[in-house]
C-alpha cells in the first residue's frame, strides 16, 4: 500500500471481538455490533484531523483531537497530540475494505 485509500477517512469502532494478536479490527459506527459496555474508536480525516474515541466515565465514548501524518512506507501513520500528556503513537495500517480497518498500533 503506497498510498492511503479514501475509504480510510471515516470513523472506525473498535470490533474487538474479531481482534487477533496483535491485530485490531475496526467496523464502520453502523455495522450491528453485539452489547457492549463501551466501544472506543478513531476517525481519520483526509485533511490530517485524527480524532481518537476512549472509552470515557459511564461507558460513554469520550473524543481526543490530533493529527495524523503518513510515515514511512505510506501504511504507517504518526500520530501527534497537542497535549502533552498524551503521548504519540504509530498506526500501521494492515487492511482497509468497505466495512473492515485492520491495524497494528
Amino acid at each position: 500500500m503506497s498510498e492511503l485509500p479514501s475509504g480510510l477517512f471515516r470513523s472506525w469502532v473498535h470490533s474487538y471481538e474479531e481482534d487477533t494478536e496483535g491485530v485490531a479490527v475496526y467496523r464502520p459506527a453502523d455495522f450491528p455490533f453485539p452489547p457492549a459496555r463501551g466501544r472506543r474508536g478513531l476517525e481519520l480525516a483526509a485533511d490530517g484531523t485524527f480524532t481518537g474515541h476512549p472509552i470515557g466515565r459511564g461507558d460513554a465514548p469520550d473524543a481526543v483531537t490530533g493529527h495524523w501524518q503518513a510515515a514511512d512506507d505510506g501504511r504507517r501513520l504518526a500520530v501527534t497530540f497537542p497535549d502533552p500528556d498524551r503521548p504519540d503513537r504509530r498506526v500501521e495500517v494492515l487492511h482497509v475494505y468497505d466495512r473492515v480497518l485492520k491495524i497494528r498500533a
